[in-house]
């Protein structure tokens, strides 16, 4: 096998392992919000102990980043792919950490009564998240520009729940003081769910660096 070859073929395993770092990611994310609209405070348990192995991934992929750009000089495109997957693999990695919104599920359960209007709404905002990191990652896999913009639309949306649901919380508490502890557990997770838009953002916004080189942030390195 030739050393381009193989250049392309550890450029390609690459690749797999980051689309599936991210789909890990996404996952959890899911599970998450399945656990909040259950109150599976066992499910929840197994999202944290997950963890562990997108961590894993992240040192993994990091390691193949800094091993193909030493062992070859990268053609453009190829320099412009590593340089990004260093930089989208730790927004996936925030990702994972931001599905530790199912650490909030034991306690929120026991406060929170089934069919909560706080909680609904917080699902259905996580639910946009969730479709904006699958959409993000997809557009960055295939270089889709249109699709990365679609995405970093979409975070109006997230971002409009978010400033709704805390303007429900404070209603709540106004009305009832007592009810604080339960509103800052829904506050926590709008947070992360907001937090998992904007990484989802960042990943659709490295699409325009891979087509052009261009990345219109200051200090991407």
């Amino acid at each position: 096998m030739s050393t381009r070859t193989q250049y392309d073929a550890d450029l390609a395993a690459l690749k797999a392992l980051l689309a599936k770092m991210g789909q890990l990611s996404a996952d959890a994310v899911e599970d998450a919000l399945e656990s909040l609209c259950t109150a599976d405070t066992e499910g929840a348990k197994e999202i944290i102990k997950g963890d562990s192995e997108v961590n894993r991934m992240e040192r993994d992929i990091e390691h193949r980043c800094m091993t193909l750009l030493l062992r070859q000089q990268p053609v453009a495109s190829d320099l412009r792919f590593i340089s990004a997957a260093m930089k989208v693999v730790t927004d996936v990695e925030r990702i994972g950490d931001h599905a530790d919104i199912a650490e909030i599920v034991p306690h929120l359960a026991g406060v929170r009564k089934a069919g909560d209007p706080a909680v609904s709404k917080s699902i259905e905002m996580g639910r946009k998240a969730h479709k904006m990191l699958n959409d993000a990652m997809a557009a960055f896999a295939a270089e889709d520009e249109a699709a990365a913009k679609a995405v970093i639309e979409a975070d109006d949306a997230v971002d409009y729940d978010f400033n709704s649901i805390k303007r429900m919380l404070a209603a709540e508490i106004a009305a009832d003081p007592g009810k604080i502890d339960a509103a800052l557990d829904v506050l926590m997770v709008i947070k992360y769910l907001e937090r998992i838009g904007d990484h989802a953002v960042n990943v659709a916004e490295w699409v325009e660096f891979l087509r052009t080189g261009r990345y219109h942030h200051e200090n991407m390195f």
